[in-house]
């Protein structure tokens, strides 16, 4: 009887562990989007990437806990409402943004545009952040 009571608290443990170590992963997804991302990659301008940049790359700082985002697009600072899980993601709420003058590069609106057809999103090594439209990346940035 101390043997059927022992295994039956060992599997109990393991079942234990094994559900929480899954319910932890699932946070930890979505907490693995904080800080502040700095955009290296974007698809579908004909113009070079540092012509669309020449002076600063824009960069998308992500607060899951209070579900904003906020950062600056090369020129403007902005800020929006982060709707997102551990692989989805939506950018198409208003984003807030201030409006100075842009000189140089015509990056800002390519990458509002962007942002706003971002589905989903996947993220390597913990310092690569892809933004995917359909199946589809369509920016990258990387951790700072």
């Amino acid at each position: 009887m101390k043997k059927l009571s022992v295994i039956a608290l060992c599997l109990t443990s393991i079942l234990f562990a094994c559900s929480s170590m899954k319910h932890g992963s699932k946070s930890s997804g979505l907490a693995k989007l904080d800080g502040t991302w700095e955009l290296n990659y974007i698809t579908g301008p004909r113009i070079a990437f540092n012509g669309l940049y020449p002076n600063r790359k824009p960069t998308l700082v992500v607060n899951t806990a209070e579900k904003k985002i906020s950062g600056n697009s090369s020129c403007n600072n902005y800020n929006g409402v982060l709707v997102a899980d551990d692989h989805k993601i939506s950018f198409k709420g208003p984003i807030a943004s201030t409006k100075m003058a842009c000189l140089d590069g015509n990056g800002e609106g390519v990458y509002f545009k962007t942002l706003e057809q971002v589905t989903s999103y996947d993220i390597v090594n913990d310092t690569t952040l892809n933004l995917i439209s359909g199946d589809i990346a369509v920016m990258r940035f990387t951790k700072k």
